[in-house]
């Protein structure tokens, strides 16, 4: 019985995949055509799936990285700073990735040197974030690039393709690669995963538990810098607290996707599927006439539905 269960349980992301698409295949027909796909995939999937990417990274360590948006905005803050400048585009691609990267310095210091919880260290972190940003842009205000000249590859971040495939989904790709093999095929995978389930017993056994925090929150906030890279490209602007935006839904994403592992571990591919599943909902809802605030409401009932499924999952486990 419960071997079924499991089953079932590893089945249901899948099949809700299925469930949704073919209901609103049915409910809107413009749906199911190519050109709406693709650009859910551009503009729903590409920068939400980076950003999961490294939350999953984070609850692989039992975190929750509410530090998202700050380094997501940082980076793309720096960003379109040193393109005002007319600073070349890989130096400034490489400030702002390094900027957020301090974001998850800060950190990894904070939670593995002074013992801070995570949620507390992040949430700390997304004030401190949100502050810096309001004092170096006066008060908030947009940073525009609308009425520049930019170098072509400023704008081939978020618009060029290679081989017919937008370059964001090849940086989905490269990067979910990466990710994967962290996580399933690496030494530091296996050091994540028993932080993550066990973290006394990692400590007393001798892990090097505060390398791999604070590796895990650099890694995260290089990829959450990749997103400020990405959406400052596609808006040629930075926009105070946009990465906020992001936080919510790759949260509720990486604990959807847990539903494929049997472990209910964090992990790439579910990520994924929970991140397309989440896009899907959002765009469909769109085209029925659904407004922004029910796309909140049905992305809550998926991770209700998720959380009440691993609850019952577990509790037939031990019946």
């Amino acid at each position: 019985m419960t071997d079924r269960f499991a089953r079932v349980q590893r089945f249901s992301l899948p099949g809700a995949l299925v469930a949704v698409s073919v209901f609103f295949a049915v409910c809107s027909p413009g749906f199911a055509r190519t050109a709406n796909l693709a650009d859910v995939l551009l503009n729903n999937f590409a920068l939400l799936a980076i950003a999961s990417l490294g939350m999953t990274l984070a609850l692989s360590i039992g975190a929750v990285d509410l530090s998202l948006g700050t380094a997501v905005d940082v980076g793309s803050l720096v960003f379109v700073l040193l393109t005002a400048h007319h600073v070349g585009v890989p130096l400034a691609a490489f400030a702002g990735l390094g900027a957020a990267l301090l974001v998850g310095a800060f950190n990894g210091v904070l939670v593995a040197g002074l013992g801070i919880a995570p949620f507390l260290a992040t949430l700390g972190t997304l004030f401190i974030g949100q502050t810096l940003q309001q004092l170096a842009t006066d008060g908030g205000q947009p940073v525009y690039l609308l009425g520049m000249s930019l170098p072509p590859l400023f704008s081939a971040l978020a618009h060029g393709s290679f081989a017919g495939v937008p370059l964001p989904l090849w940086i989905v790709a490269a990067l979910a690669l990466v990710v994967h093999v962290a996580l399933a095929h690496s030494v530091f995978g296996r050091y994540s995963a028993a932080l993550g389930s066990q973290p006394g017993v990692a400590r007393y056994s001798g892990l090097p538990v505060a390398a791999v925090v604070v590796a895990t929150f650099v890694a995260g906030a290089l990829i959450y810098g990749v997103v400020g890279l990405l959406l400052a490209s596609m808006v040629k602007a930075y926009v105070p607290q946009a990465g906020n935006g992001y936080l919510l839904n790759a949260i509720g994403a990486t604990f959807i996707g847990t539903t494929l592992s049997r472990t209910r571990r964090p992990n790439v591919p579910g990520t994924l599927l929970g991140v397309l599943l989440l896009s899907l909902v959002a765009n469909g809802l769109l085209l029925i006439g659904w407004n922004f605030y029910w796309q909140q409401v049905a992305t809550g009932v998926l991770i209700f539905a998720v959380l009440a499924l691993s609850f019952a999952s577990r509790r037939a486990e031990f019946a």
